[in-house]
């Protein structure tokens, strides 16, 4: 159902809630004292995951600046994507190429309520935003197609949402059907927490304890099945700092790659 259809809901400010959790690491001000509570509890365990968190975003960031200017798209759909906050993917895409046109798709009452932060394009382009589940691919991309031109190339993003999906088989079912809707020379982004350390086990524990969604770290080999099939771009499946840095920051424990359809 497309963001013009909708009624923002009530929020219910005396629970944790996971994308206010994730709008307070990344230094947000649309968070509650619940939220921040839940989050400091986590900071505890792993003390460096809202540095994390923000470098992840710069991934994003880089990724989109990536994909509208070198790799020449026009078209995003972000799947998953949370809280408004700085730097949203219309907003990068948007100052390299100001036609081009976003979807962004989440399921969640908190992001609703925000959807219009991300709905001021530039007059050239277009936004949208689409409440789905990420479960149910045939809608988001039903109600995408009226935004996006699926016979042109699209970058589909899945930044920190794949982690969601316990089972392999059902992200990695997510992630074909919609890199089958896409044509040739469309793009894949993809970045999410890895099981590599015992300091990041721990703080996925804590934070699945108080949060409503739970989170699932995966391992780089099996963040690697999500792109079978397609070109990895330079420099492959790598730390979110390694990916095109700009200056040379400390490897972490969240992994990302951008891969192309052929």
């Amino acid at each position: 159902m497309a963001h013009d259809e909708q009624v923002a809901p009530k929020l219910d400010t005396g629970v944790p809630h996971t994308a206010r959790i994730w709008n307070y690491l990344l230094g947000g001000k649309d968070n509650f004292a619940v939220d921040r509570a839940v989050g400091d509890q986590i900071l505890v365990g792993q003390p460096a995951l809202a540095e994390n968190a923000r470098l992840s975003r710069a991934f994003l960031v880089r990724a989109v600046r990536y994909l509208a200017g070198e790799a020449g798209v026009r078209q995003f759909l972000d799947i998953g994507t949370g809280l408004p906050t700085a730097n949203n993917t219309h907003e990068v895409a948007q100052s390299v190429a100001p036609q081009s046109r976003i979807v962004y798709v989440d399921n969640d009452p908190l992001v609703l309520a925000h959807a219009r932060a991300l709905l001021t394009s530039k007059p050239e382009g277009r936004t949208n935003y689409v409440d789905a589940n990420l479960y149910d691919t045939e809608l988001v991309l039903r109600e995408a197609a009226h935004t996006l031109d699926f016979s042109e190339p699209v970058a589909v993003l899945f930044m920190g949402v794949l982690g969601h999906v316990e089972d392999d088989s059902v992200a990695m079912g997510i992630v074909r059907k919609a890199m089958d809707a896409v044509p040739s020379g469309s793009y894949l982004a993809v970045y999410d927490g890895t099981d590599s350390s015992p300091e990041v086990v721990e703080a996925a524990r804590l934070w699945n304890q108080s949060a409503a969604l739970p989170y699932h770290l995966r391992s780089a080999e099996r963040l690697a099945q999500f792109f079978e099939g397609l070109e990895l771009v330079e420099p492959g499946l790598v730390s979110v700092t390694k990916w095109r840095p700009e200056g040379d920051p400390k490897e972490i424990d969240q992994y990302c790659a951008v891969g192309r359809k052929p």
